[in-house]
């Protein structure tokens, strides 16, 4: 069978894991790094490439997350945001939720942290309230671990947004990929609650 000849068409562009593959160390780690902020992490990440695929980069995330030591857990925790609110969020929950943040935080050292990745925003503010009341009976170690799978959680859906891959995830289900902390503190919430 003869074969056909190659036709000048518009070039393929690189898909974002092969420049993630191929960029230097220090852009790698620098675009890991807004996934999530522990240096351990990244530099695992990026002295593992290149990956095949998502799913091999997403598996090596998950792994690296789960080897976290407690200073790396402080230092991606630090950098966290808190979960952001619906914009028509009632003064009410903002007071509420307000006082369970500082709670949590006086309690644990670091901010309240859950990943909200494929949840609808009428669901979301439900679910920081629910976690974050029954998150502070927590003991703090027991803390440590629950922050510590949702910082896994946030950093592979960041990851799955950073690839470019929305409009299904790797199992093949409808994802909805976005970052669950790029939103304002609510006490820096764009429209604050009356007072």
């Amino acid at each position: 069978m003869p074969v056909q000849a190659q036709t000048r068409a518009t070039p393929v562009a690189p898909s974002s894991l092969e420049r993630f593959n191929t960029a230097p160390a220090d852009e790698a780690a620098r675009a890991l790094l807004t996934c999530l902020n522990s240096r351990h992490w990244t530099h695992r990440l990026v002295s593992h490439r290149p990956y095949p695929d998502l799913a091999s980069l997403l598996a090596a995330a998950d792994e690296a997350a789960y080897d976290l030591s407690p200073d790396d857990l402080t230092e991606a925790l630090a950098a966290e945001t808190l979960p952001p609110l619906p914009q028509d969020t009632y003064a009410a929950a903002h007071t509420a939720l307000n006082a369970a943040y500082a709670a949590y935080e006086a309690r644990f050292g670091h901010v309240f942290i859950t990943c909200l990745d494929g949840m609808d925003a009428d669901e979301a503010l439900d679910h920081v309230l629910a976690g974050i009341r029954s998150r502070l009976a927590n003991d703090p170690d027991e803390e440590r671990l629950v922050a510590s799978e949702e910082l896994r959680r946030l950093a592979r859906g960041r990851l799955i947004q950073l690839s470019g891959a929305r409009d299904r995830d790797i199992s093949g289900s409808t994802a909805r990929a976005r970052p669950a902390t790029d939103g304002p503190h609510p006490a820096n919430h764009p429209n604050p609650p009356p007072r």
